[in-house]
């Protein structure tokens, strides 16, 4: 089965509240409601969302361009680095780096890569469960558990390099096409704008030719 995931876009950065309750900036609301006008998710999809707030503002921009619900489920979260608090970007990059490099340490306190990507894969997986058949499925999450998903579908090895800012926009807001039953990543990370409708009718090996 076929489903697209994509992580939020920018949010508004508040050192007094936590990760998860922040929410998408005036920037990457205006995104998400861009890319939800776009037709992009198609009518009739079943949208997935991590409880928190950020990737629910992004669920809730798809779900009244397509009149449908959203289904949240805490085990989509990002990954756990409640240990530490709220980092200075410059600490918080450092950190991200070893989190992906040594996925079986906990780093700082914050949940373990291995854990976070067993994770999500297996939210993901009972999710898709619940799907009808030739129905699509559409995940709004984050850039590291979206990394550890795709890093899961391609058979590569945890590390940053496969990370949403290698590849897509750096202020997140990408995606990529998956078939996690057959294994298959459609694409690399693909910003928002640059991704067309029509992905969930093309085969996945030519994912490419959608964006």
């Amino acid at each position: 089965m076929r489903a697209l995931y994509v992580t939020h876009p920018q949010v508004v950065i508040d050192p007094a509240v936590p990760t998860p309750r922040w929410g998408l900036s005036p920037e990457g609301l205006a995104r998400a409601q861009a890319f939800a006008s776009r037709g992009v998710v198609p009518e009739g999809a079943m949208i997935f969302s991590s409880t928190e707030n950020k990737a629910l503002d992004l669920a809730g921009a798809i779900a009244a361009a397509i009149g449908g619900p959203v289904v949240a489920e805490e085990a989509m979260g990002e990954n756990d680095r409640s240990s530490t608090g709220f980092l200075t970007p410059g600490l918080f990059e450092a950190t991200a780096d070893r989190f992906f490099a040594e996925p079986q340490h906990s780093i700082e306190g914050w949940e373990t890569a291995g854990d976070a990507q067993a994770r999500i894969v297996a939210a993901v997986r009972r999710a898709l469960e619940s799907v009808p058949a030739n129905r699509p499925a559409v995940f709004c999450g984050h850039g590291a558990v979206g990394t550890l998903l795709k890093c899961h579908l391609a058979g590569r090895p945890i590390a940053r390099r496969e990370d949403q800012s290698r590849h897509g926009h750096r202020g997140g807001g990408n995606c990529f096409v998956f078939d996690l039953a057959a294994g298959e990543l459609g694409c690399e990370w693909t910003a928002m704008e640059d991704f067309a409708p029509g992905w969930f009718a093309a085969p996945v090996a030519n994912t490419h030719d959608m964006v």
